[in-house]
């Protein structure tokens, strides 16, 4: 028997080091070729590291939520002998291999800071789709799902095998609904149709104990980013209340007659709003650069779309918005979401915003105040429309009306340029005629 250093591979693009966010195997362990040791997450993605080699693990290097240098031994291998230039090919193997996840995935997991933003988006609309991640949970709640094959690679995020080891659930015996990623709706499905068979899902009227919960990964990057943008950035909000009983009719109309086009939330209305607005103000649509004290407006809206994941908060951006219809753009919408929360978000979708839209949809309150997507100066947040009592022409009429917030740095944003901006959106939001008018 001989012992193999596995160390964290050279995956280039500068990275320098990766942190652990997951291990799948512990000291004593006898593994297979190829098989899972750990997740990694480095500032391009979250990958799994393999094995090069079949043995037992001796030795494993660092905790959940710890920084590895590249090169850093990551575990050992107790193994049969291998020549030297044997190991040295099976290290640059499994470097090629890593490199290639990165390539592909490079807006994936592991967004830098500057693609994190405090709310996730939603339809917007007063009546909204279920959520993706959900859809054929009945139909598994209605036939046992068959398991995977044994040997095939299981995708699932830390969070779901770690909920997975929570709860004694094999997630070889859990079929992914959608894709080859086994998601929480997936255990939640599958939890439905095996009831009873000793799965300790909690129940909320159980006493629970404390938690102890280490800040990694990428929770651990959104906190670093909140806290930066609030300690750097003096925020303020302002909100506005907005009537788009004429909008909602408009969007219904537009929905029954759209055929094979997307369907329409109240977001590409706003958006087409946003980019008309906008040239009168070109203080919003700006970046801030603390360190060399300089403010870029910026010609192009290039829009943020704050998106929940299964891997936390990301911020994909629809490219020049303001040339793109709202047809075009409820498409780009739904392309850039499910890239996010997929992984296959490409890296130049997930960077180099100049304003952010972040939307609570159907949660979205009574008002929001959203904390700035650094370097950006400003960040929109529209909130829920409801159905409420409204005087107009001094009659009492039940109106559509939703609240819409803006958060601002005051470095670059005055108040009342604010304020002029919003009620621009207002106008065009109330009389949306105006909105495809040239």
């Amino acid at each position: 028997m001989a012992t193999f250093k596995f160390k964290l591979p050279d995956i280039g693009e500068g990275i320098a080091e990766a942190e652990i966010v997951a291990w799948h195997v512990k000291v004593g362990d006898e593994i297979e070729e190829d098989q899972g040791i750990a997740d990694m997450m480095t500032d391009k993605a979250t990958v799994e590291m393999e094995s090069p080699v079949a043995g037992k693990i001796v030795e494993l290097n660092g905790e959940v939520g710890e920084m590895l240098a590249i090169g850093s031994v990551l575990a050992v291998i107790e193994t049969d002998e291998l020549p030297d230039e044997e190991e040295l090919a099976a290290e640059a193997a499994v470097a090629e291999k890593v490199k290639a996840q990165v390539e592909e995935k490079p807006g994936g997991k592991g967004p830098s800071a500057p693609e994190i933003a405090e709310f996730q988006p939603d339809t917007g609309a007063p009546e909204p789709a279920a959520p993706e991640p959900d859809v054929g949970a009945e139909e598994a709640a209605s036939a046992p799902p068959p398991p995977s094959s044994p040997s095939a690679p299981i995708l699932a995020s830390p969070a779901v095998r770690k909920r997975a080891r929570e709860l004694g659930v094999d997630l070889s015996e859990v079929k992914p609904q959608q894709g080859d990623r086994v998601r929480h709706a997936d255990l939640d499905a599958f939890l439905s149709y095996n009831a009873g068979q000793g799965y300790g899902a909690p129940g909320a009227s159980r006493k629970r104990a404390d938690e102890e919960i280490k800040v990694i990964g990428l929770r651990r990057r959104i906190a670093e980013n909140m806290a930066a943008a609030k300690r750097n950035i003096p925020h303020f909000t302002y909100v506005e209340e907005i009537d788009v009983t004429a909008l909602e009719d408009m969007r219904a109309d537009l929905n029954e007659t759209r055929g094979q086009r997307p369907k329409l939330t109240v977001l590409p209305f706003i958006i087409v709003a946003v980019c008309r607005a906008l040239p009168d103000f070109p203080m919003i649509n700006a970046t801030y650069d603390d360190e060399g004290g300089k403010v870029t407006r910026h010609g192009s809206v290039h829009l943020g779309m704050a998106t929940q994941t299964d891997n936390g908060l990301m911020v994909p951006v629809i490219r020049d918005a303001q040339d793109r219809n709202v047809w075009q753009l409820a498409r780009e919408i739904g392309r850039l979401s499910e890239a996010a929360r997929s992984g296959k978000a490409k890296s130049e979708e997930m960077s180099g915003g100049t304003l952010t839209l972040t939307s609570l949809g159907p949660l979205g309150g009574i008002a929001t105040t959203p904390v700035i997507n650094r370097p950006e100066v400003a960040i929109i947040g529209p909130n829920k429309i409801v159905e409420r009592p409204a005087i107009e022409d001094g009659e009492l009429v039940i109106a559509k009306l939703m609240n819409l917030s803006i958060s601002c740095d005051h470095r670059v944003v005055d108040g009342y340029d604010a304020a002029s901006f919003v009620q621009a959106l207002k106008k065009l939001l109330e009389t949306p005629v105006l909105l495809f008018s040239d």
